[in-house]
């Protein structure tokens, strides 16, 4: 028997985590226009992170990690495809066919005890160190999110005063790449 559209289906839709990687226009308003999307539908976007990744083409891609049901996900790659300075769209999910990395800034402010504590966690986590003056210094950590969180948790109590992360960036292991295909959601 058809289900009409004012069925309630009581299945429920797992939701998972997913990067979602566009590759467009380097030009004024791409930016706004892809994240309007999400906001005018009322997708999350966990995270965002942007750049130029082909200069003689003017390509830039857009890494974004939000959450959905998998018929969700598939209606963002859809509607992505849809804007007109769109290339590609491809998606990531959260296994072990791609690597995924986050970077984060921290800066640690104290006294020589508290900074001493908090420069081991640092090498435990083997953070590189980018700026050091008496009272503070800055590190870099590049990992997956869990161990950034893990890192972030465990410094925190030792002069942990300020953080910056990218988000989580993706790419596929293995020789395979991501094709140009207008039109198609890879």
């Amino acid at each position: 028997m058809p289900k009409s559209a004012y069925s309630i289906d009581n299945v429920e839709e797992k939701i998972e985590r997913v990067i979602i990687v566009a590759w467009v226009d380097n030009e004024a308003g791409v930016l706004a226009r892809v994240s309007g999307l999400f906001s005018g539908r009322g997708y999350n976007i966990e995270s965002l992170a942007v750049a130029q990744v082909d200069e003689e083409k003017n390509i830039s891609r857009i890494t974004i990690s939000t959450n959905g049901s998998k018929p969700v996900i598939e209606q963002i790659k859809a509607q992505l495809l849809k804007l007109v300075p769109v290339h590609k769209v491809a998606d990531y999910k959260i296994d072990d066919t791609s690597i995924f990395k986050e970077l984060a800034l921290c800066k640690f402010k104290g006294n020589d005890d508290l900074l001493k504590k908090a420069e081991e966690i640092c090498i435990d986590f083997k953070a590189e160190f980018l700026d050091k003056t008496p009272q503070s210094f800055i590190v870099q950590i590049v990992n997956a999110r869990r161990e950034i969180d893990d890192f972030i948790k465990k410094a925190k109590p030792f002069g942990l005063a300020s953080i910056t992360r990218t988000g989580p960036l993706a790419m596929k292991k293995g020789s395979e790449t991501i094709q140009e295909n207008k039109g198609k959601v890879l």
